[in-house]
């Protein structure tokens, strides 16, 4: 299992990887939504706003309440920001779980 300090430097490197991305890439990825990512592994919630291509605003929050809502272990997370895990399968198979329209999980594909 990883920590929670692991997984919020993962939320840190998924937006600087957004924030440096080319601009064809981010603006496939460009919208406005609030964002939770739950770990109930480690019993915490992290939220951000995915805006114009970028993740800002990352921090520890207590509702899952957002327009895009995660769900997965943390070990997922890790795998997802490193390329290891895609969103598609682990959505498909149940790993991660995913509460938002489906034109919100297209762009969601484009990030992780």
């Amino acid at each position: 299992m990883a920590s929670v300090a692991e997984c919020e430097r993962a939320f840190h490197a998924l937006a600087e990887r957004l924030a440096g991305a080319d601009s064809d890439t981010r603006s496939t990825a460009a919208f406005d939504r609030s964002l939770s990512c739950a770990l109930p592994d480690l019993g915490v919630i992290f939220a951000g706003r995915l805006q114009d291509g970028t993740l800002t605003d990352i921090r520890r929050v207590d509702s899952k309440e957002a327009q895009v809502r995660l769900s997965m272990s943390s070990d997922d997370l890790i795998r997802l920001v490193a390329g290891e895990l895609h969103l598609g399968s682990a959505w498909a198979s149940g790993r991660v779980k995913v509460h938002a329209s489906v034109f919100d999980l297209i762009k969601l594909r484009t990030i992780f």
